[in-house]
């Protein structure tokens, strides 16, 4: 109980301590994708310290209903109901309207899957993957969009070695990607990952 309750001051009031070690080692002024927004704290933070080219926010934003999601931050209590997420997604809108005005932001309300094939391959400089974090979906997001990053991009991520309601799917597919032969395994420092596209 005290972990999780740690970890949500850390995500309060410590966004950017605890990724410090990801935000200092991706190139400035990159193209990045966030999979997986919720609110945008890691989004402002990404935009405020990489100041990159072009940032795309990905999360469909979406209420799941599955009893498998109830302690997620989009189903369940936290949750609440799709007219909560829908609030959360216009906020996002709000909040980064002038970013997204100017072309530097571009949001897009779907799932990362769905999102994958409207980006063209050797796209991205980096991408940061924190949505679904069931083994399948990050083993997935792992796989769909390794074509589209650069070569020797990056791939980072959160809440590895966190096993959460997800039964610890990061750390799973994680682990798999860096023992194929696809990437390279930078760092693994607080619950973050980074790797290198071989």
């Amino acid at each position: 109980m005290f972990h999780n309750a740690a970890r949500l001051f850390s995500r309060l009031h410590g966004e950017k301590y605890y990724r410090d070690c990801i935000l200092s080692r991706v190139p400035r002024h990159s193209v990045c994708a966030e999979l997986g927004v919720y609110k945008g704290d890691f989004s402002q933070l990404i935009l405020k310290t990489v100041a990159p080219k072009k940032l795309h926010l990905v999360d469909p934003w979406k209420f799941e209903l599955d009893p498998a999601y109830a302690r997620s931050w989009y189903g369940g209590p936290v949750g609440q109901s799709q007219p909560s997420m829908d609030a959360i997604y216009e906020s996002v809108l709000r909040r980064f309207r002038s970013a997204i005005q100017s072309g530097a932001v571009e949001p897009h309300r779907y799932t990362s899957a769905e999102c994958c094939s409207r980006f063209p391959d050797n796209y991205f400089d980096w991408i940061y993957i924190d949505g679904n974090h069931q083994y399948q979906f990050v083993k997935q997001d792992l796989e769909i969009y390794l074509p589209k990053i650069k070569p020797r991009g990056l791939v980072a991520g959160d809440d590895y070695g966190h096993p959460g309601w997800w039964q610890d799917g990061v750390t799973k597919a994680v682990d798999e990607a860096i023992g194929g032969d696809r990437f390279e395994k930078l760092l693994i420092e607080n619950h973050q990952f980074l790797l290198q596209k071989i």
